[in-house]
């Protein structure tokens, strides 16, 4: 089936009632990850789902189908399929993995080492300041800040991180084309532009109080480590702290004021094991390791059977799509949508190459999702 036809299928099994995305993984691994197949033993089994599921996989909205297919051939719009050689492979190793993202800016951000940014919606003017402070310095250190856009500390940590030039990740518990809180538009606009909105729902879902836990899972998940700014006992960013440490992430509190209610969440954190930290350079150090590991196994997982990985010694030189990828580089800035039209390469294989390309410190990622050649 061609990309249209292979789009369809998945957002069909995305979008069928009662299965969400641990059931559609299950399909997959029956269909050795072939949509068509996996869709076809959906429709066979469609009576063991939701009662909607039999009606839906039978005759689909194809309004609501074609809206989704438009949304996806936006620029800069993408489904990340779980198939896909530039899934993030951190999140393969966490409970109730999702088997796609709707992605709205760069898919190629979601393999870079991110450390996430979490804490009180309605945090103190300290608490603000410490976010912004601390996303500042890792995204200036190289890591992409990654959070929930969420009023408070996620809002001011990623735009923190924009201020200073960098990319910042949101993952969001709405569709990929709503924003909430709505007074985030702004925001919201800027991160698609500069670097991702993340979500495991389709475009036009609205937010629902469950989809945030589940959203959290995503947040801790894609990330080598959690920092927690500020948090009340009953803070959602306790959540996000517990799943982290379940899926053998990192977990780092900021100390407070005794007397500071949105302390006393970060002081459990710390009795409970969370390293206690007071400047970035702390969660710097304890993650470069994890973040060099992850560059080793990520240009392992990427490089493509018979094509040799790009190398030091200019191995990526014999590769005709590497050059290709270079030649439509030039010397100039380019979006990723601008190098898919002058090379006439796929957008996935140019996120997997350029990522591997500035692994090795020969492409630069720049403010804007566009990327330029570093001289050498």
């Amino acid at each position: 089936m061609d990309e249209t036809e292979e789009l369809r299928a998945w957002l069909t099994a995305l979008r069928t009632p009662g299965l969400g995305q641990g059931g559609l993984r299950e399909a997959l691994a029956t269909a050795d990850g072939r949509i068509d197949a996996a869709l076809a033993r959906l429709r066979r089994q469609a009576a063991a789902l939701d009662e909607g599921a039999a009606a839906w996989l039978d005759a689909p909205d194809e309004a609501r189908l074609a809206a989704d297919l438009a949304w996806l051939a936006e620029p800069g719009h993408r489904l990340l399929r779980c198939t896909e050689a530039d899934f993030p492979p951190l999140l393969e190793t966490i409970p109730q993995p999702p088997a796609a993202l709707f992605v709205a800016g760069d898919a190629g951000l979601l393999l870079h080492p991110q450390v996430a940014i979490v804490g009180a919606r309605g945090a103190s003017p300290a608490g603000l300041e410490h976010a912004r402070r601390f996303a500042r310095a890792l995204a200036l250190a190289g890591f992409t800040v990654t959070s929930g856009m969420a009023d408070g500390i996620d809002g001011a940590a990623h735009a923190a991180a924009l201020d200073a030039g960098c990319a910042t990740i949101a993952v969001v518990g709405t569709g990929p084309d709503r924003v909430y809180p709505r007074k985030h538009h702004a925001l919201a606009q800027r991160i698609a532009a500069q670097g991702a909105v993340v979500s495991e729902f389709p475009p036009g879902t609205a937010a629902r109080a469950d989809h945030f836990p589940r959203r959290n899972r995503l947040i801790s998940g894609l990330a080598l480590g959690v920092v927690v700014v500020e948090a009340g006992l009953q803070s959602g960013s306790l959540i996000t702290a517990r799943l982290a440490g379940e899926q053998g992430r990192e977990v780092f509190a900021l100390p407070g004021s005794v007397a500071n209610p949105l302390a006393r969440g970060c002081h459990r954190l710390i009795r409970d094991g969370a390293r206690l930290v007071e400047e970035p350079a702390e969660v710097i150090e304890a993650l470069a390791p994890a973040a060099r590991a992850l560059g080793v196994e990520l240009a392992e997982r990427l490089a493509r059977p018979g094509a040799p990985a790009p190398t030091r010694d200019g191995g990526w030189r014999d590769d005709p799509d590497y050059r290709r990828l270079l030649d439509a580089l030039g010397h100039d800035p380019a979006t990723l949508d601008e190098l898919v039209r002058r090379s006439g390469l796929a957008a996935a294989a140019l996120s997997s190459m350029l990522l591997m390309l500035e692994l090795e410190g020969r492409v630069a990622g720049l403010p804007g999702n566009r990327y330029q050649c570093m001289p050498g």
